[in-house]
């Protein structure tokens, strides 16, 4: 996907999220982060997006840790992460193609990392508000489904921090019934090694989640539970993913 993209759904996640957590209100239980209330929500998400924020703007090469969560809470809080939102999202904007700073994932550049990452990370936690409010969650479109499930299968469980390990080998496959996606993710004492396409369909498959794209995303992120995909094969190898995938 092309980074405007990721930029124009970083503004529409980032701002869908902010509408959520304000009916919500920020004492509401996160349902999707089992001992989080939404302000817990609201605070993660504003230190995220500083932290992006200073990259970009102050071209760090090296790792920084985040300036803290926030102390606030009610409007004052609500008003701070709509601040920091709307500050990554001009960054991000006024930066240039050759932008050069610090990232932990590979991407064709550090602007196009930036942008996607903060999209997704956006997307995800725009879910979680979501389903402290209650009712319908925003749709996600299959482009963008299948580029997240990308970036956490390939990206971050492709780091040796992943949890998604075994001491005996098992391969899961996953495929997006509303695109042609399909992934192979080979696992073992190793971190997980994924590759996507018909590359890999040769390889027998202990286990296949079949499902959209949308809830492909969601499952994986484990913001829905297992039963919103269709699991076929050995159950243990989708618990597998669903006990360690956490991202940390």
């Amino acid at each position: 996907m092309e980074t405007s993209e990721h930029l124009t759904a970083l503004v529409a996640e980032g701002d869908a999220l902010a509408s959520a957590a304000r009916e919500a209100g920020t004492d509401a239980a996160v349902p999707t982060c089992p001992g989080w209330r939404v302000r817990d929500l609201l605070r993660h998400t504003s230190a995220i997006h500083r932290w992006a924020t200073a990259f970009v703007v102050e071209g760090h090469l090296t790792y920084r840790p985040d300036g803290g969560e926030p102390d606030l809470d009610g409007e004052a809080l609500l008003d701070h992460y709509t601040e920091g939102h709307r500050t990554l999202v001009d960054a991000l904007r006024a930066a240039p193609a050759g932008l050069e700073c610090w990232t932990f994932l590979p991407a064709a550049s550090p602007l196009a990392f930036w942008t996607r990452r903060q999209a997704h990370e956006t997307r995800v936690h725009r879910v979680d508000a979501e389903s402290a409010r209650g009712g319908p969650l925003t749709t996600v479109s299959p482009p963008h489904a299948v580029d997240g499930i990308d970036e956490l299968l390939a990206g971050f469980h492709a780091r040796a921090r992943s949890r998604v390990r075994t001491d005996s080998p098992r391969t899961l496959r996953i495929r997006a019934v509303d695109t042609d996606a399909v992934w192979t993710v080979r696992l073992s004492a190793d971190p997980p090694h994924t590759v996507r396409g018909a590359a890999a369909l040769d390889t027998p498959a202990d286990c296949t989640l079949n499902g959209t794209a949308e809830d492909l995303f969601l499952t994986l992120w484990n913001r829905l539970p297992l039963s919103s995909v269709d699991v076929s094969g050995d159950r243990e190898v989708a618990g597998l993913w669903e006990r360690n995938s956490a991202v940390v």
